[in-house]
């Protein structure tokens, strides 16, 4: 049984209500695929050529949360969550780990970024846009993508589970 709740998003809900209830679970999964392992597991590779783990997993949703709810909706200037992880063709980065990386620290940041978000965009309509290499992208667009986002990498992360542990389904 996982200490990670995960709400189910509500059936009748308002847009803005669903929207935000589809990408808090989205987010409630990743952590619980990280609940329980130790930094050596979790910055374990599932199959070579692959260097993706579950702490670049988290450090990557770190950088995708800055990235569009502070960067691109809110236009804040800032540096990248994790030293070096600036990509020269301008996407998120934090896949890579650096030597000392600790799925702890990677999980508090994280959770800093996601609390930030949330607070962010109660400021904001779901019409509301920001500048996305000069055109307008609104906040229900990003709502969409990050689901997305995470729906696509919690398949990663399911996989990663069950290479370390045999885990599925959390």
């Amino acid at each position: 049984m996982s200490n990670i709740e995960r709400p189910a998003p509500p059936l009748d809900a308002d847009e803005r209500s669903a929207l935000e209830g589809w990408l808090d679970f989205q987010r409630a999964t990743l952590a619980r695929k990280c609940e329980g392992l130790d930094d050596t597991q979790a910055a374990t590779p599932a199959v070579a050529p692959s260097e993706l783990t579950l702490t670049g997993l988290v450090q990557h949703m770190t950088e995708v949360e800055r990235t569009w709810f502070r960067r691109i909706l809110a236009a804040e200037e800032l540096a990248p969550t994790h030293t070096g992880q600036a990509r020269a063709d301008g996407t998120d980065g934090g896949f890579e780990l650096a030597e000392h990386a600790t799925l702890h620290e990677a999980l508090t940041t994280w959770h800093t970024e996601v609390e930030h978000a949330r607070r962010s965009c109660r400021e904001y309509s779901l019409t509301d846009t920001g500048d996305l290499g000069g055109q307008n992208v609104n906040l229900r667009w990003i709502y969409i993508h990050m689901i997305e986002e995470y729906a696509r990498h919690n398949g990663h992360a399911d996989l990663l589970r069950e290479r370390l542990d045999g885990t599925t389904g959390i």
